[in-house]
């Protein structure tokens, strides 16, 4: 083994912590909840805060880690950030009675890397303005796109569980990760391929050639999928999807009860982020057609992140398995829930810039999340909130505390 006394000392400690915290009762009980959201029956609407701006939270980021080994460097500040967050601000989070240990499956996406430039005020921020040069430009380019290759390297899966066996003898349970979550937001990559100023002209200009770009990365992308089921690396077992929890009585009934590693029995989450600025229309004619391909391989569908919704919900819902479907501030929240219905759950996306700025608006925050609250719950619609993409709290770590406990307090007000 690589690592140092020293090093397995640290990590033993950290799993003490972490399984204190995972046995207790309580964790049981969210996961009950979850269960009753996810099943469209839920006792009140559920919270979730997830994507930290990591660098502004001294002692959960990778200064903190101690541990040279870069895999079991990643197992240490998984286990800080977890402890972390319960410490701080736990909301509904569920925290697995075992320590998981990382398989070592690796998916190639399609092949092809694209040209980045970046710039920060901050260098180690979460959140950098970025800028991508075309590697796309005609129809031949679209040979450059392979399709998605997905390995297993077992000898080093097993290394890395005899290792964790060791390391957490006597402290915690072990349970070895199932492969890989499939991200179907493939627009994304289009995007990074062709720069995003040229997909929006693109769509005026030179439609044919976004449809052939979306047919091959849609081939490539259930290729993927395919060959995941054959080696049987689909993740059922993680209890999140696009940082929503993701307990179900037909998928996963409880902790690590998945129903086996393949595309049926898993999630995935797709995307069409860009498309805020294109018509409803646009989404329907350039991601429809490609998502409902995807979308079909899985057990169940998240869909959307920052993108509005609620002028295309009758589009979203047509997507196979959609479970859950993301209401981002850009959405009208009063359109959106008097459309979804009792057969998806409304995953709204408070603003993260409520907290970011030199002061934070407390009541603003809370009028805020009570205005969801109270449309959703007139409009009978099951609802979880979800504070993400948190790029900065201006180095204030209590604003996440303060949002915890005031969302929590306006959920169970329900």
């Amino acid at each position: 083994m690589s690592l140092s006394k020293e090093e397995i000392t640290a990590l033993r400690q950290l799993g003490e912590t972490y399984m204190a915290i995972a046995s207790l009762p309580v964790q049981q009980e969210k996961v009950n909840l979850w269960k009753d959201l996810n099943r469209m029956s839920s006792q009140r609407p559920m919270v979730v805060i997830d994507q930290f701006p990591w660098n502004e939270l001294e002692g959960a980021n990778d200064k903190a880690c101690g541990i040279k080994d870069p895999y079991w460097r990643d197992v240490e500040l998984n286990l800080r950030q977890t402890i972390y967050k319960w410490n701080t601000c736990p909301v509904d989070m569920v925290v697995e009675p075992y320590i998981t240990i990382p398989l070592s499956a690796e998916c190639t996406r399609f092949g092809l890397h694209h040209d980045e430039e970046s710039m920060a005020l901050d260098e180690e921020t979460t959140a950098r303005s970025q800028h991508y040069s075309r590697t796309l430009k005609t129809m031949d380019d679209l040979e450059k796109i392979k399709d998605m290759k997905v390995s297993h390297d077992k000898a080093l899966s097993e290394k890395h569980l005899d290792e964790a066996r060791e390391i957490f003898s006597g402290t915690a349970p072990l349970k070895q990760g199932h492969g890989i979550q499939f991200h179907l937001g493939i627009w994304d990559d289009l995007s990074r391929f062709i720069g995003m100023e040229d997909v929006y002209y693109e769509i005026l200009d030179n439609p044919d050639f976004l449809h052939a770009c979306m047919d091959r990365l849609t081939d490539s992308a259930i290729a993927g999928i395919r060959e995941a089921n054959a080696l049987q690396l689909h993740d059922d077992i993680s209890n999140t999807c696009h940082c929503s929890y993701i307990y179900t009585d037909e998928l996963l009934p409880g902790f690590g009860e998945g129903k086996g590693s393949v595309s049926s029995k898993s999630w995935a989450f797709g995307m069409a982020q860009l498309f805020t600025s294109v018509s409803p229309a646009a989404t329907e004619e350039f991601e429809t057609p490609y998502i409902k391909r995807m979308a079909k391989e899985f057990g169940m569908i998240y869909y959307g992140c920052c993108e509005r919704e609620d002028d295309r919900l009758d589009i979203v819902k047509q997507i196979p398995n959609v479970k859950k479907i993301s209401c981002s501030p850009w959405s009208d929240r009063k359109n959106f829930a008097e459309q979804i219905g009792r057969d998806h759950i409304m995953s709204n996306k408070p603003s993260p810039a409520f907290i970011a700025t030199t002061s934070v608006n407390w009541q603003e925050v809370e009028d805020d999340l009570k205005l969801t609250r109270d449309i959703a719950k007139e409009n009978g619609v099951n609802l979880e909130y979800i504070l993400k993409d948190i790029s900065t709290i201006n180095n204030d770590p209590s604003r996440l505390t303060k949002w915890a406990e005031t969302a929590m307090r306006i959920a169970e007000e329900w």
